[in-house]
């Protein structure tokens, strides 16, 4: 579990420094204007974070699935050579796609130069293109009904195997230690979820409104980086004994050696 949550801040720092170090200069020169190379590297920073955190969290769903599910049999299945072959796996995937994505969109030339959402990402520089994007717009769609139904799908699939496990577990400290395992993973990928999916969908429907766009594909790259440590910390003992222990130090009692009289 630990070597698949470690590569939850790494990706946190991947979406921090696409989002943050643009904005902080917005903010302190007062000038909204960012070079095409610039854009197109946020962007991709961007969406190598969003599809990292599907994939990590999707990871971590089938552990917590062979944690509860098959417990004498975790040792065997999720053993250290077999997560990090899975973490270079889902980190493989992750560039692979993003890659193809962008040497797509690499090849064209730019005709308009205002960004409609509030950082740069593929369907905001789609929409500078004034030429056919019909390959871009097919690879686009399949990598988003790819990713989220695939992830959405697993998650499901591990979630309700968990539930009919405890259902089925006479023990009830046994369900509230799964419940307490589960929950905060669950909370975080909701969130991720729902928001990611409304981003991407909202860009193919000019109807929706520009606001609502902004704040939820802004929301996906601010809050995780902030509440992913918060959840996962607190809710790992190891991390918050660790905290515990830092903050209010235990107190070491000196002994006295009483030599013997001879």
């Amino acid at each position: 579990m630990h070597l698949l949550l470690i590569n939850l801040p790494i990706n946190d720092m991947i979406g921090a420094t696409a989002f943050f170090p643009q904005l902080i200069s917005s903010i302190l020169s007062q000038d909204r204007i960012i070079s095409y190379p610039a854009c197109f590297l946020q962007a991709l920073l961007a969406h190598l974070y969003g599809t990292g955190s599907l994939l990590i969290l999707t990871a971590m769903a089938f552990d917590r699935y062979i944690a509860i599910c098959c417990p004498l049999r975790y040792n065997s299945i999720m053993s250290n050579s077999n997560v990090t072959k899975i973490i270079i796996c889902l980190w493989l995937a992750d560039y692979v796609m993003i890659a193809v994505l962008f040497l797509l969109l690499i090849r064209f030339n730019i005709c308009r130069t205002v960004i409609v959402d509030m950082y740069c990402n593929n369907p905001s520089l789609m929409k500078l293109i004034c030429e056919d994007t019909r390959i871009n717009n097919y690879y686009g769609l399949f990598l988003t009904i790819f990713l989220q139904c695939g992830s959405l799908s697993a998650v499901i699939f591990t979630y309700c195997q968990i539930l009919l496990t405890c259902l089925m577990n006479r023990q009830s400290d046994t369900k509230s230690k799964a419940i307490q395992t589960c929950a905060s993973h669950l909370v975080v990928f909701i969130f991720l979820e729902f928001n990611a999916m409304f981003t991407l969908i909202s860009h193919r429907f000019e109807q929706t409104s520009p606001f609502l766009r902004r704040a939820f594909g802004v929301s996906v790259m601010i809050f995780p980086p902030f509440l992913n440590p918060v959840v996962y910390g607190l809710k790992t003992k190891e991390i918050r004994e660790k905290i515990f222990n830092l903050i209010f130090p235990k107190k070491v009692v000196p002994c006295l050696v009483i030599s013997k009289m001879m």
